[in-house]
C-alpha cells in the first residue's frame, strides 16, 4: 500500500491525464486515473467521451493479469460513480477487482453520486481516503461543479477592447458582415481554443446583424461549440451562417413564454435556466457589449477575460464596464 506523502504525486498524475479530453467529455467530468502498487504505476486511463467508458474502468481493463490488482491503490481526482448511467457503476468494478484501497480527490457533487460512491467502497471492506489535492480537484471540474451546485453552466464573458475603451468602432451599413479584429493573430487562435473547451458559444442579435459570425472553431483540430443567439424580439436574419449549422440555438421571448414589456432582467435569467434545462454545462460568452454588460449588471457569470489593445478608436461601441466590487481573481487581462 501507498505512504500518504505518494498521494498528491499521484493525484497529479490524475489531474494530467484527466485534462486530456477537456472540452470533449461534457456533460460528464474530466476524470484520470492511476492504480499504483508497490509503490509503481501499473495502469492509468482517462475518460474520454460521455458515453465511453469512464477513467476507473480502462485503468482496471489494461490489467490483463487481475491478480495483479490485490493490494493495489486506485487514484482518481473525483469519486467513482455509484448508478447506471450510459455506463455501468464504476463501485461494482473497483469491488470486483480485489483493489484494496481507493484515494479520492473530491466527492461528486451530483445528486446521484456525493457520497454515494465512496459509502459503498467502505461497506464492502476497501479502505477510502477523500480529499487529496481537494481545491485542484475541484477547479479542474468547475464547469461540472457549477452546473450541480448553482444549477446553472458556467459561464466565460470575454471581450478585447482598444485603449480608449471601444471593442468595436460605429458600424456603416456597408461594414456589416465583416468583423473588425483588435486582437492579434495568436490572440485569435487562444480563443479558438477556448471556443474547442466550452461545451457553448453565445451572443446576442445584434453582433449577429453587425458581424453574421460563424462562431465555430476554425484554428485548431477539434470541436466546436454548440452556437447560442439571444434574440428576445427575434430580429435575426435567417440567412445568418449560424442558422445554417444543426448546433444552434435561437432563444427568443416566444421560446420563454415572455411577454412583451414585462421585466427585461426575466429574458437572461430564464435564458440561462433554458440552457440548464438542455444540460449545457458552460458558456464563452462573446458579445456583444449589451449582452455581456447584462451578465455583469445581474452577476451571472464566472470568469472575465479582457483584452487588452494599443489600438485607438475614437468612437463607436463602448466596452462593457465592470463594477469596482467584482473580485480581481474574477478578470483575467490579456495584453495584445
Amino acid at each position: 500500500m501507498e505512504n500518504h506523502k505518494n498521494h498528491e504525486k499521484y493525484m497529479q498524475r490524475c489531474f494530467d491525464l484527466a485534462i486530456k479530453s477537456n472540452g470533449y467529455t461534457y456533460p460528464n467530468p474530466l476524470v484520470g486515473c492511476v492504480i499504483v502498487k508497490d509503490g509503481k504505476i501499473i495502469s492509468e486511463g482517462w475518460h474520454k467521451r460521455a458515453g465511453e467508458d469512464h477513467a476507473e474502468v480502462v485503468a482496471i481493463n489494461k490489467i490483463e493479469r487481475k491478480k495483479e490488482l490485490k493490494n493495489s491503490t486506485l487514484y482518481v481526482n473525483l469519486e467513482p460513480c455509484n448508478h447506471k448511467g450510459k455506463t455501468p457503476p464504476c463501485t461494482d468494478l473497483i469491488i470486483e477487482s480485489g483493489i484494496q484501497k481507493v484515494v479520492i480527490g473530491c466527492l461528486d457533487p451530483n445528486i446521484k453520486v456525493n457520497g454515494e460512491g465512496a459509502r459503498r467502497l467502505l461497506e464492502n471492506g476497501i479502505k477510502v481516503d477523500v480529499g487529496i489535492c481537494e481545491l485542484k480537484a475541484k477547479v479542474l471540474n468547475k464547469r461540472f461543479f457549477c452546473y450541480h451546485e448553482k444549477k446553472r453552466p458556467y459561464i466565460i464573458l470575454k471581450w478585447a477592447e482598444s485603449k480608449d475603451g471601444y471593442i468595436s468602432s460605429k458600424k456603416k451599413s456597408t461594414d456589416k458582415g465583416k468583423v473588425e479584429y483588435l486582437t492579434t493573430m495568436k490572440d485569435r487562435i487562444l480563443v479558438h481554443k477556448w471556443r474547442k473547451e466550452e461545451e457553448s458559444i453565445l451572443v446576442g442579435v445584434q453582433t449577429l446583424m453587425d458581424d453574421n459570425p460563424k462562431l465555430t472553431n476554425r484554428h485548431l483540430p477539434g470541436r466546436s461549440p454548440v452556437k447560442i443567439i439571444f434574440d428576445p424580439n427575434e430580429r435575426a436574419d435567417k440567412n445568418s451562417d449560424v442558422f445554417k449549422s444543426n448546433n444552434f440555438i435561437h432563444i427568443t421571448n416566444k421560446k420563454l413564454n415572455i411577454k412583451r414589456n414585462c421585466n427585461k432582467n426575466l429574458f437572461l435569467k430564464k435564458a440561462i435556466k433554458f440552457i440548464y434545462n438542455l444540460k449545457i454545462s458552460s458558456i464563452l460568452v462573446e458579445g456583444g457589449s449589451f449582452t455581456i454588460q447584462e451578465f455583469i449588471n445581474q452577476d451571472i457569470f464566472d470568469e472575465i477575460r479582457i483584452f487588452k489593445t494599443s489600438q485607438k478608436l475614437n468612437t463607436g461601441t463602448r466596452a462593457p464596464l465592470v463594477p469596482e466590487n467584482i473580485k480581481e481573481k474574477k478578470i483575467k487581462i490579456y495584453n495584445s
